[in-house]
């Protein structure tokens, strides 16, 4: 796996993104030569052809990425990502098109774009077909073993197999006889793994219990003989983009790397966050006349929801947002918000999915109370009772609060003990890579949450 902005991403998926970059730019300039001819070198060079070729490609692979085709776990089979692709590519056709015909001086030539497109549909189809065919290949699979028998292993092969975007094949034990016990068994498994045809290329550890438990001698013998010996959490973190919680003990806070919370880090993300939510308020004022008009209409009460939120440090402050509840809404105590909430407006509900609600909240950033980026504020009803019921907890409160974050681009709402508990997960895993790069990633992620209308309730 590669890392980009502090976060792990498929080799295979950025070699396809890749070749598809250069399919499609490909595509182009092979249907402008053939059209153009002899004029090729005028029309890239000097009527802006590479330029616009550029464009077209960036906004095809835009597409892509908001159609789910670089995230394989998103699509339930093969005829799916053909379905998709072709959805890319009669977008594309339209939106070219609309340019064209309001901004003709867009076009290449007669006939150049119509030829292009279907040049790149015969092509991309035919890449992908290739690429589901390579990427079965045994040379190009990872055989993993994993090392355990718990629910923990089981979890890391579950994971592994439903992956296919990392490439990594569970390879299950196979030894006979009878064993003394585990630790003989696993050390029986991995001198045959050390000698196998093919042999076994990464060992995951992912034992419940390793004390006096652990092969330690044969995983070493891997290990010189150059088999990858890795950590079941760190795999998992790099996998799905979270700190997993279970077996998370202190020493493993301590001594990792990350948890970059010094002072100029701190000092860049809360300029940022000052100039994007500046940006943010400048493009949206022609708008909040309207909303709030429209909350006024829709039902009862004031137009602005104000609410006790925990910040950085555990200190109160008040968010502000439109309202989307009905008045008295929580008369009867703080509750979960839940999927179809019976509370929520009809404007309500379409504005939380289009987070029109947030708005306001950039002021809370420009105030100092919220950052852009960060873990989601929660209330104090129900700070105290998660930080009693889950541990680390409160490391989310080290930094501010924001109105997006790694875990509401990565996760559904939190409406419950167990789903809190899975966002966590996401916001370690974001505190303990900080960055500038991260926070613009979520930022662009942001943007196609928004557009497909998820995570909101």
């Amino acid at each position: 796996m590669i890392r980009l902005f502090n976060v792990y991403y498929p080799t295979r998926t950025l070699v396809l993104l890749l070749c598809e970059a250069l399919l499609v730019g490909g595509s182009f300039l092979l249907a402008t030569a053939y059209v153009v001819g002899p004029d090729t070198y005028i029309s890239l060079i000097y009527e802006n052809g590479l330029p616009k070729i550029i464009g077209i490609t960036i906004l095809t692979l835009l597409l892509s990425y908001y159609f789910d085709l670089y995230e394989p776990q998103r699509i339930s089979g093969n005829w799916e990502i053909y379905f998709r692709l072709l959805l890319v590519l009669s977008v594309l056709s339209f939106f070219l098109g609309a340019l064209v015909y309001f901004f003709p001086e867009i076009d290449m030539g007669h006939h150049v774009l119509v030829f292009s497109v279907s040049v790149l549909v015969i092509a991309l189809v035919t890449w992908r077909r290739a690429y589901e065919w390579l990427i079965r290949l045994p040379m190009f699979r990872e055989r993993v073993y994993v090392l355990g028998s718990g629910p923990r292993a089981s979890s890391i092969a579950e994971t592994l197999r439903t992956r296919r975007d990392v490439g990594m094949e569970v390879i299950t034990g196979e030894c006979e006889g009878i064993f003394n016990g585990q630790v003989d068994r696993f050390a029986a498994e991995l001198r045959a793994y050390s000698m196998a045809r093919p042999p076994v290329d990464r060992v995951v550890v992912a034992m419940e219990d390793r004390r006096g438990s652990m092969p330690v001698r044969e995983l070493l013998a891997l290990r010189l003989k150059g088999v990858v010996i890795e950590d079941s959490s760190s795999l998992i973190e790099r996998l799905t983009g979270k700190v997993p919680l279970d077996g998370l003990n202190p020493s493993a806070l301590i001594f990792t790397e990350g948890f970059n919370v010094r002072a100029p880090l701190q000092i860049a993300r809360r300029l940022l966050s000052i100039a994007v939510s500046f940006v943010g308020l400048s493009i949206c004022l022609p708008f909040i006349p309207l909303i709030a008009l429209a909350v006024r209409l829709s039902s009862p009460g004031p137009i602005f929801f104000r609410q006790t939120r925990v910040g950085r440090g555990g200190r109160p402050f008040t968010v502000i947002k439109f309202r989307t509840m009905g008045q008295n809404a929580e008369n009867k105590g703080a509750v979960w918000a839940t999927k179809n909430d019976p509370r929520v407006t009809s404007l309500g509900r379409f504005m939380r999915k289009t987070r029109l609600d947030e708005i306001p909240q950039l002021w809370n950033v420009l105030r100092g109370d919220m950052a852009f980026v960060g873990p989601r504020p929660e209330r104090p009803e129900f700070v105290q009772w998660l930080t009693n019921e889950i541990p680390y907890y409160d490391l989310r409160h080290i930094i501010r609060p924001g109105i997006t974050g790694w875990a509401q681009v990565r996760y559904q709402y939190g409406a419950s003990l167990e789903e809190t508990k899975q966002k966590l997960e996401y916001d370690l895993y974001y505190v303990k890579h900080l960055s500038l790069g991260l926070d613009l990633l979520i930022m662009f992620e942001t943007v196609k949450t928004i557009i497909l209308r998820r995570g909101a309730q």
